[in-house]
């Protein structure tokens, strides 16, 4: 038998300012409409598209959304990704907090991978056979441990958003 061989590669993923994006997979072709729907309900004011490599079959990059420009967004971006069952969304006007646990119950997804503002890369991992993402990297290396002024800090800018009353 032959060896296989496997290249790395490192996708950065552009985000605007202002949006966020989710990469995770998933496993069937319906849940494109699925994520929509999820999205949709999720958020009032959302705006957000959605891209799916599909694995199999014609193997299209499968689209949909509410923002023509977010739809792009996702769709070039999954195309850069290139990996089978891989999705892709970028959302405005809401925050991935707002919007992940709905995502959750979406029984096709199987895992969340990134829900991110920061800069962003997506490792991939390439074979004969297709690619697939081996892992993320989201934000940057951290310069130390909090202090209690830093934890005191968190905790008021936790309350001051609304997610603790005390």
């Amino acid at each position: 038998m032959g060896e296989e061989k496997l290249n790395l590669k490192v996708v950065k993923v552009r985000i605007p300012e202002g949006v966020n994006v989710i990469i995770g997979t998933t496993h069937f072709i319906k849940s494109v409409e699925d994520i929509y729907e999820a999205l949709a309900d999720s958020a009032p004011a959302i705006k957000f598209g959605v891209a799916f490599c599909e694995a199999s079959g014609k193997r299209l990059i499968r689209s949909s959304g509410n923002d023509e420009e977010l739809i792009k967004l996702a769709t070039d971006t999954a195309l850069k990704i290139g990996a089978g069952h891989t999705f892709v969304i970028f959302i405005k006007g809401a925050y991935p907090i707002n919007v992940l646990p709905r995502l959750k119950t979406v029984p096709e997804i199987c895992n969340i991978m990134a829900a991110t503002g920061n800069p962003l890369e997506v490792i991939i991992a390439e074979t004969e056979q297709g690619r697939g993402v081996i892992g993320v990297i989201d934000g940057f290396t951290p310069l130390g441990v909090e202090g209690e002024k830093e934890r005191s800090e968190r905790r008021k800018i936790v309350r001051e958003l609304g997610y603790k009353e005390r």
